[in-house]
C-alpha cells in the first residue's frame, strides 16, 4: 500500500528551537533553585516530553515538583521563548513539494498543541498541514505513541499508509509501536546512531532528500 499520510515532528524538524527551550529550561531551573547547566548542556533536552527532562535535570519523581517546574518553564516559554526559534532551511519547499504530489501533511509534537500551532502559524507553514497535533497542557499524549495512535484513529488513516519524520529516538520508537514507517533527520537533535537503533525506514541529512525519496517512490 501507497504512503498516503506523513507525519512531521516540529521540535528539531521543522525548527530549531534551541534558544528558546534551553533558555526557558534555566528560567525554570533558578525559580526552583536547582542547579542551572550551560545551553549546550541542555541540547538532549529537545525532544522529550517536558516533564521526563525536569525529571532528570530535578532529580526527582515528585509530581508536584516536576509540575511547578513546568509552570515555570511555561512562564517564560508562552510570552518569548515560543518564538526564540529558527525555521530549518529547505523545510518549506521541501513540504510544499510533498503537497503538490499529493501526500497529506499532519504535525506530530510532543509539545502542547496550542503552542505548536502557533509556531507554525508564525513560520507561515499553516497551509501545508491538515492540523496540528500536539499533547495536551496535562500531559495527555505526550509520548509519541499515544499521539501516532490518535492521529491514525483520527484520521482514519492505516498505519501502512502512514510515514512518522522526526530527528529523536522517541519519533520512531513511537511510529514502531503502532507499526508506521520512521524516517530520522540528521539536522536536528539526535544522531545517526541514536536513529539506527530503531531500525527506520530511512535516515535523510536534509530536508530535500525526504521529498526526493518519497516522490520517486
Amino acid at each position: 500500500m501507497a504512503f498516503t499520510t506523513l507525519l512531521f515532528d516540529l521540535d528539531g524538524t521543522l525548527t530549531d528551537p534551541f534558544e528558546g527551550i534551553t533558555r526557558s529550561i534555566r528560567y525554570a531551573l533558578e525559580k526552583m533553585g536547582a542547579p542551572v547547566p550551560a545551553a549546550e548542556e541542555l541540547r538532549w533536552c529537545i525532544g522529550p516530553p517536558l516533564p521526563e527532562s525536569f525529571r532528570v535535570l530535578l532529580g526527582t519523581d515528585d509530581q508536584s515538583r516536576l509540575a511547578q517546574a513546568v509552570a515555570f518553564y511555561r512562564e517564560r516559554y508562552t510570552v518569548t521563548g515560543l518564538f526564540e526559534n529558527a525555521l530549518i532551511e529547505g523545510i518549506p519547499e521541501t513540504l510544499a513539494r510533498l503537497t503538490a504530489a499529493g501526500y497529506c501533511l499532519h504535525v506530530c509534537t510532543s509539545k502542547p498543541h496550542v503552542y505548536a500551532r502557533r509556531i507554525v502559524e508564525h513560520f507561515g507553514l499553516m497551509s501545508y498541514f491538515g492540523k496540528v497535533y500536539g499533547s495536551e497542557l496535562d500531559g495527555t499524549r505526550s509520548a509519541k505513541s499515544d499521539l501516532i495512535a490518535h492521529i491514525l484513529e483520527q484520521e482514519a488513516v492505516g498505519a501502512a499508509q502512514a510515514v512518522m519524520i522526526g530527528d529523536r529516538k522517541h519519533d520512531l520508537i513511537g511510529a514502531n509501536a503502532n507499526g508506521v514507517a520512521g524516517i530520522g533527520v540528521l539536522w536536528g537533535y539526535g544522531s545517526r546512531e541514536e536513529l539506527e537503533m530503531e531500525n527506520p525506514m530511512l535516515i535523510v541529512e536534509e530536508p530535500e532528500e525526504i521529498s526526493r525519496r518519497l516522490i520517486a517512490g
